[in-house]
């Protein structure tokens, strides 16, 4: 996928998205393109006065972090960086990569929330925060991720690993390829829990990507969004959890997601806020304290919802292109379904108009469902900022010998009815 930015403090529409009904299946190569069909998008203007230039009001944002990010989830745009692809070291923020490969395996059915890992003995032995694994204690992978997403517990990410891939040296080598799937190319994992490691980096820039990657199973905030809850509450040994992200219960809108700390990495935090159906992800790293830290975050937060504002105009897996033709196919015509989401961020106070075209394949049976079949483009002045695939909506059969005879009879007599 192709993505053109335009500068900060225009509009900008790109895309990415969570969920939806299907996702690319591996490339078709482009037939000939059948037809071009322009989809005007109006976006009406707002009625807020226009703020100062971002450049300007950025200045001051977290001064004391040695790098940061502010990225629009819906469409991945950065609206605020700083020394955003600075390698650094990222401490427990590395657990959102372990969740990420956590949610990623209960989507894909491998996983269950019901399912019990068993503790070793090195999973135990885990410090640093902790819900104080036993060796050989069973616990579902459900109350993992609640240690995990709540109390930042190094012991639950080695035991999650060690379920899903037999051991954490085999959980990490798959962390690894993730990241370079993802385009995290500031970013290498040693561990899964973020405690002290040579070669164990990343930067705001990679961390907000995975964070955004993560935030796509909605499920996720049930976790993270927690100020406190127990484990074992039914049990001789109750641990009272409290969540490290204190801007959770203090910053409205904040619903996640990860924090970290080592004496290297200092006060990191990667955090999240929805307002209004408009969600983005603030990330510092470097921070001298923790209220620092939150200090600083919630002043991003605030810089970001004054002064812009988001829109969607598809949702992954709405359809754009309806009844498309499919030669030789049962049915003859299939829906296209956008890829991807397609959304718009707003200055507010600098309405744009956006004009989106789609480009559709000629289409020949088998087709399945998820292949591509065109492109979505979206435009603003003429200039390419968006693009994401058309994808079948559903998979159409190869017609038949006698159902291609039809077929073309029923054509022919169509065609000469049409004189």
């Amino acid at each position: 996928m192709a993505n053109k930015v335009p500068a900060l403090g225009m509009l900008a529409a790109v895309v990415l998205a969570t969920g939806g009904l299907a996702k690319p299946a591996s490339a078709a190569v482009a037939a000939p393109v059948a037809q071009a069909d322009a989809l005007s998008v109006a976006i009406p203007a707002a009625t807020n006065p226009s703020p100062p230039s971002p450049a300007a009001a950025a200045q001051d944002l977290a001064p004391n972090a040695r790098s940061a990010v502010v990225m629009d989830f819906a469409t991945g745009r950065v609206l605020f960086e700083k020394d955003a692809h600075e390698r650094l070291p990222m401490a427990s923020i590395t657990k959102i990569m372990t969740l990420l490969l956590t949610m990623e395996a209960i989507d894909s059915g491998r996983l269950k929330l019901s399912d019990k890992a068993r503790t070793s003995e090195y999973a135990a032995s885990m410090g640093g925060s902790q819900i104080f694994l036993e060796p050989g204690e069973v616990m579902t992978v459900e109350d993992l991720i609640k240690g995990i997403a709540i109390a930042s517990a190094n012991d639950a990410c080695v035991a999650l690993a060690e379920h899903l891939e037999g051991s954490e040296e085999a959980f990490v080598r798959r962390m690894n390829e993730r990241a370079k799937e993802l385009g995290m190319d500031d970013t290498h994992f040693v561990n899964s829990n973020g405690l002290p490691a040579p070669n164990h980096y990343s930067s705001a820039h990679d961390i907000a990507v995975m964070s955004r990657e993560l935030l796509k199973h909605e499920q996720i905030t049930r976790w993270t969004s927690i100020y406190s809850d127990y484990l074992r509450k039914d049990s001789d040994h109750p641990l009272w959890l409290v969540n490290t992200n204190k801007l959770v219960r203090f910053y409205d809108g904040v619903d996640g997601l990860k924090t970290g700390y080592t004496a290297e990495a200092k006060y990191c935090l990667a955090a999240t806020a929805k307002r209004d159906g408009f969600r983005v992800i603030a990330v510092v790293m470097g921070e001298p304290k923790p209220t620092v830290r939150n200090a600083e975050v919630a002043g991003l937060l605030n810089w970001t919802f004054n002064r812009y504002t988001s829109r969607v105009l598809y949702r992954q897996g709405e359809v754009v292109k309806r009844a498309v033709k499919v030669s030789h196919g049962v049915p003859q015509q299939v829906d296209l379904v956008a890829g991807d989401t397609v959304g718009v961020i707003e200055r507010k106070g600098e309405p744009q108009r956006y004009e989106a075209k789609a480009e559709v394949f000629q289409l020949s049976a088998p087709v399945k469902q998820g292949q591509s079949a065109g492109t979505l483009r979206v435009y603003e002045g003429g200039e390419l900022v968006a693009e994401v695939p058309l994808l079948a909506a559903e998979h159409v059969r190869r017609a038949g010998l006698f159902q291609t005879i039809g077929q073309v009879m029923r054509d022919l007599v169509t065609f000469g009815s049409r004189g």
